[in-house]
């Protein structure tokens, strides 16, 4: 019986290693792909369009996201995390998200006259009324995203989102290429939702009648909703830099800012959320096995890091040749700010691994207190530093994160079951090789001639960080690589 008993929990775990691999691969291998037709196609809209469109297009985004954040997501992560579901929760659940949709539509139209009053740019109301629309596809993705991702079929997902992110790009390039000016920002994510609505849809065959009919539906209105509060509060810590630059600058300097944040956080928004939605439905499926969530979550940590720091520390190093290649001349004003921004990006990265796992772990509580401390200690940050301009907003993410980020390890190590000591020691291996690589190529960047051209002088720095952190890895933390492969082959 005893050796029964082991045998069901081994094909149990290789089963979920089994699923997650398999997760991992689609999730990220199309999400790689994806971003790679998305950048391509934003990197030549950068060129085309003007600060000032990037910066009226900011305006709009601290209402969308601010209502975003209340669309119901949260509510359909609860699906995912409970052990069972029967079809009647699901058809609340899609209720739920319809009329939870409209209002946010409605409310929307209705608030964007005073978004255009407080930014002074009457342009900024016609923005979000149009931005509206994107509510009416929401339902019918967060209720398939959430049947696929509890039975960890990514693969269907990762498809629909690879289409969706084509479809989105090409519109982009359209609307670009025929002088739409902002509004192109508005038609990309038009295309892109619509798409992804009709896909989901049909690749989970969730389209069902849904039921108005809330009773019993209690626990996920709860569940759902301690996430939506911690998401609030991210909104808050996310938002609300754009929304004070944004009120005491134009939309030039608002652009240079805005798209800045987006060349340092392509990694940390574009990449890292895809595996955590893979890590909170593997995170949920391992609830009774505390001790190997908390080895899978310091193994996550160390993994993401490998690749995140020498990201971060080398943009960081060689921010005017990258701005000069990937955004263009006019865009020089951004290096300065993106040299800042990415010193803060390893600090955002680690923070923002903890809320899959200690949701999952069934405490949404934590993640939501954690986004309330950020929601008062980022803005402050930013009050204090929008005196000292765009660089001082800059230096604020840097003076910030770190806190943030050692507040929130305090707070969701004990309930992930993992010792400081442990979570230290896989995070260290790969920030002291990117350090190292970082002051050898600053060190030569230093040294080469001023009037070589930003590609050569790009893909000099870049071969030889690339070969110095290896080098270093491979010399005084073989163990991390040799973790790293087994981890990535498992």
């Amino acid at each position: 019986m005893i050796e029964s008993t082991a045998e069901s929990s081994n094909r149990a775990t290789e089963s979920l290693r089994n699923q997650v691999r398999s997760a991992v691969i689609w999730r990220s291998g199309t999400q790689i792909l994806g971003q790679i037709v998305a950048w391509a196609s934003t990197f030549v809209v950068i060129r085309l369009l003007s600060p000032s469109d990037y910066g009226l297009f900011a305006m709009t985004q601290v209402i969308l996201v601010l209502l975003n954040m209340l669309n119901g997501y949260g509510l359909a992560s609860a699906i995912i995390q409970r052990p069972q579901i029967d079809t009647r929760a699901i058809r609340q659940l899609f209720g739920m998200l319809l009329l939870l949709n409209l209002a946010l539509g409605a409310t929307q139209v209705a608030m964007a006259p005073l978004a255009a009053a407080y930014y002074r740019q009457p342009m900024v109301a016609d923005l979000l009324r149009v931005q509206a629309l994107l509510y009416l596809a929401t339902p019918f993705i967060a209720l398939p995203y959430a049947l696929l991702a509890r039975a960890m079929d990514f693969r269907r997902q990762a498809q629909v989102n690879l289409a969706s992110s084509v479809a989105g790009a090409l519109a982009a390039l359209a609307g670009a290429g025929a002088g739409m000016g902002v509004w192109t920002l508005v038609l990309a994510p038009i295309i892109l939702f619509a798409t992804r609505a009709i896909g989901m849809t049909w690749a989970a065959g969730s389209l069902i009648w849904p039921s108005f009919d809330f009773r019993g539906a209690g626990g996920i209105a709860r569940y759902g909703g301690v996430l939506a509060a911690g998401q609030l509060f991210w909104f808050v810590q996310s938002q609300a830099d754009i929304f004070i630059a944004g009120r005491l600058f134009d939309p030039h300097w608002l652009g240079i800012y805005t798209t800045s944040i987006f060349l340092t956080q392509i990694l940390v928004q574009k990449f890292v959320p895809a595996l955590n939605e893979v890590a909170f439905s593997a995170y949920a499926r391992m609830q009774d096995d505390a001790a190997g969530a908390a080895s899978a979550f310091a193994r996550s940590a160390r993994l993401i890091l490998v690749v995140a720091m020498p990201f971060y520390l080398g943009l960081a190093v060689v921010a005017e040749p990258v701005v000069a290649v990937a955004l263009g001349a006019k865009w020089a004003e951004a290096a300065p700010i993106v040299r800042l921004l990415a010193l803060a990006m390893p600090f955002m990265t680690l923070q923002i691994l903890f809320a899959p796992a200690t949701d999952a772990r069934g405490r949404p509580g934590i993640g939501a207190q954690t986004a309330a401390i950020g929601a008062v200690l980022l803005p402050g940050a930013f009050l204090i530093a929008v005196h000292w301009g765009i660089m001082g907003m800059a230096v604020a993410w840097i003076a910030a994160w770190p806190i943030f980020l050692a507040l929130t390890a305090a707070r969701s190590l004990p309930v992930i079951g993992l010792a400081w000591r442990a979570w230290i020691a896989a995070i260290v291996p790969p920030a002291t090789a990117a350090t190292g690589m970082a002051l050898i190529v600053g060190l030569l960047d230093h040294a080469l001639p001023p009037t070589m051209p930003p590609l050569a002088q790009l893909m000099l720095l870049g071969a030889t960080g690339a070969c110095t952190y290896g080098a270093w890895l491979l010399i005084f933390a073989r163990e991390t690589v040799t973790d790293a492969i087994a981890m990535i082959r498992q």
